[in-house]
């Protein structure tokens, strides 16, 4: 039976309208950074007001310490994903390649971790930051994120599809597993650690339950907090607001588009399964 010929059109249209849908939060967010106060909530609705306000973004910096925010959640984020890309890919490499006693079975019970909410080991957390003494200290945020078993599950099921040829070739030239680790599968994963490290990225970046839960000065405040903190009680300069949530959003944006490639055969990559 001869495929339909008006399918792959009509594939096309939902695609696009999809892509429209979920573009236009953005594209509202961007239309309202560039308008007068009195222009946000005009009926009907418009794409831009009568002239393109772009003060809004310089006056968003003038309530608040907007840059400082940035360089904050810029900071942590950098530190989580370089650490955490290192915990995961030295984990991940330990249970796909090493053999030793227990081996599956401590995969499991490290698997296993993912089925605990967050919620649950939100206390505890507060409780070991207070007791070290990094409560309103950034290291509260870093700490907990340096390991991942997400992330360790990842990239041992993408070194599990390495080929062991390569492997044994190195052990043949004397070279250590570290050393196989460094030189072989490090540089061969590059697909898989960009696809974690977006995933990091986007976690890190976009947190605000933790910040809200373990930082109070408005020095040390990351974008999310910051970008609470500039809606009123009773009004918010809502031009500002969204020239602030753009710039929160273009970094994300400019990352992935960077990495698509590297994502989208990272995540191809890692569901594959090998041993």
């Amino acid at each position: 039976m001869k495929p339909r010929i008006w399918l792959k059109p009509a594939a096309h249209i939902v695609l696009i309208v999809g892509s429209f849908l979920m573009l236009f939060p953005f594209l509202w967010s961007i239309s309202t950074s560039l308008k007068d106060m009195n222009e946000v909530f005009t009926y009907p609705p418009k794409w831009l007001g009568e002239s393109l306000k772009f003060a809004n973004y310089e006056h968003m910096t003038q309530r608040f310490p907007f840059y400082r925010f940035f360089f904050n959640t810029l900071k942590i984020t950098v530190i989580v994903v370089v650490l955490q890309l290192l915990t995961s890919a030295m984990a991940g490499f330990v249970f796909a390649r090493l053999r030793f006693k227990f081996r599956d079975g401590l995969f499991g019970v490290y698997l296993a971790t993912l089925m605990v909410p967050a919620q649950v080991t939100m206390i505890p957390t507060f409780l070991l930051m207070k007791e070290y003494g990094l409560l309103d200290t950034h290291w509260s945020l870093i700490l907990p994120g340096i390991v991942s078993a997400f992330g360790t599950f990842l990239l041992r099921q993408f070194f599990s599809t390495i080929p062991v040829s390569l492997e044994e070739a190195a052990k043949i030239d004397g070279c250590t597993p570290f050393g196989i680790f460094w030189r072989i599968f490090v540089p061969l994963s590059k697909p898989a650690l960009a696809t974690l490290g977006i995933f990091i990225m986007l976690g890190t970046w976009n947190d605000f339950m933790n910040p809200l839960i373990f930082l109070s000065s408005m020095n040390k405040m990351t974008l999310t907090l910051g970008l609470a903190n500039m809606q009123g009680l009773y009004s918010t300069d809502w031009p500002a607001l969204m020239a602030a949530t753009v710039i929160t959003i273009l970094p994300i944006l400019i990352v992935f588009l960077a990495a698509q490639d590297l994502f989208v055969r990272g995540v191809t990559l890692s569901g594959l399964k090998g041993e």
